[in-house]
């Protein structure tokens, strides 16, 4: 594993739609890129993906490493005409909406409803979504007065450019999922933008970080798992954490990077390396030793401190069964919850260099060392 081979990853993971509650489509992707790096891979009744690198004989421990591979979207309310209306699923932001294109995934008609299907609708329909997009009105028929107003997503609209009675035949239902649409651009510097880097960067390091243990010896079991429905509740976190029942974890997720005009005590430098967290939701031992390894083999990171809920897996995790100890690492991006999120590559690659390295030096001797830590 390299940089270079992340960076295949992560192409792959961000091309794959899954809103949460929806991500069957990039499990299926998420599970496969998993066989070649995993001794087992399965996915739970919640559909989790769980990936299991066996380590010794008589392993001393189990680890977790989670990362959600849900992203937001959309969710159809109401078929109206030849538009629809929708709600966020995951917290979008409408002022990003605007002109947006999106990819709406029908499920079809009920039973007994018919319509007449042409070959390119099919072409479609088979598992590729429908194209579309939100428009708005144009400048010249907006007043004056609401011109600088931000349009409320419930008079947002997404147009599919059907015909009036294709869609109201049963084509599209209410409760059908829209995903937000953002090519994947390579920029200068190693940069790279795209839609869903909130989590799939995450899912990338975590992925990635197999592949270098690949290459090591390990005496823990390692459970790397792609949670689902984080984004509305933290869902896969929970049931996982709880079948798995580890005895160290670590959540893996994106966290604000500098921007101009945010404040700098809110975000988190980029091309640094990824953010280890440090509050109240992480278990000191576990943050301590982050940092030792990181500082054995010369992974550049900074610290983040979170006061409180650190808005992640690692919130869910830390209070699952009698209590898990969890760190938390997490990757700088810009423009969060958007269809044109930015990354450094090096940050996701120095993620998963960081998460192996911790794991190769766990040992017997760390969980009885961890109770002195707190």
């Amino acid at each position: 594993m390299d940089k270079a081979g992340i960076g295949q990853l992560l192409r792959q993971l961000v091309a794959i739609d899954g809103p949460s509650g929806v991500e069957a489509l990039v499990a299926s992707l998420v599970a496969d890129l998993a066989r070649d790096v995993a001794t087992e891979t399965r996915v739970d009744a919640l559909g989790n993906v769980i990936a299991l690198r066996r380590g010794a004989a008589n392993p001393p421990g189990r680890i977790l490493l989670a990362a959600h591979m849900d992203e937001i979207g959309l969710i159809v309310t109401r078929v109206e005409d030849s538009f629809l209306h929708v709600h966020e699923v995951g917290g979008l932001d409408p002022r990003a909406l605007l002109g947006q294109e999106v990819t709406v995934y029908p499920t079809g008609p009920r039973t007994g409803q018919t319509f007449e299907v042409s070959e390119t609708l099919k072409v479609f329909m088979d598992g590729k979504g429908l194209p579309g997009y939100i428009g708005g009105r144009p400048p010249h028929l907006t007043a004056a007065e609401n011109r600088d107003r931000v349009i409320p997503l419930g008079d947002l609209r997404v147009d599919l450019g059907l015909p009036r009675a294709i869609l109201e035949s049963g084509l599209v239902q209410v409760g059908d999922r829209v995903a937000v649409r953002g090519p994947y651009t390579e920029l200068l510097g190693g940069r790279v933008v795209s839609k869903a880097l909130d989590n799939r960067a995450s899912v990338a390091a975590m992925l990635g970080a197999l592949g270098y243990l690949a290459a090591m010896q390990h005496s823990w079991d390692v459970y790397a798992v792609a949670t689902v429905q984080e984004e509305i509740g933290l869902r896969g976190a929970i049931t996982s954490a709880f079948e798995i029942a580890p005895d160290v974890a670590i959540a893996i997720d994106v966290t604000f990077g500098a921007t101009p005009g945010l404040n700098s005590a809110e975000t988190v430098a980029m091309d640094k390396g990824p953010a280890i967290g440090w509050g109240p939701n992480l278990h000191p031992g576990v943050v301590s030793a982050l940092r030792k390894a990181a500082d054995a083999h010369e992974i550049p990171y900074v610290i983040e401190p979170l006061p409180g809920d650190s808005g992640t897996d690692a919130w869910a995790i830390q209070v699952a069964r009698e209590g898990i100890p969890t760190g938390l690492t997490s990757i700088p991006i810009r423009y969060m919850h958007s269809a044109t999120e930015l990354v450094v590559l090096a940050d996701i690659d120095r993620t998963a260099r960081l998460l192996a390295t911790f794991i190769g030096r766990l040992d017997d001797a760390f969980l009885a060392s961890l109770p002195e830590e707190v």
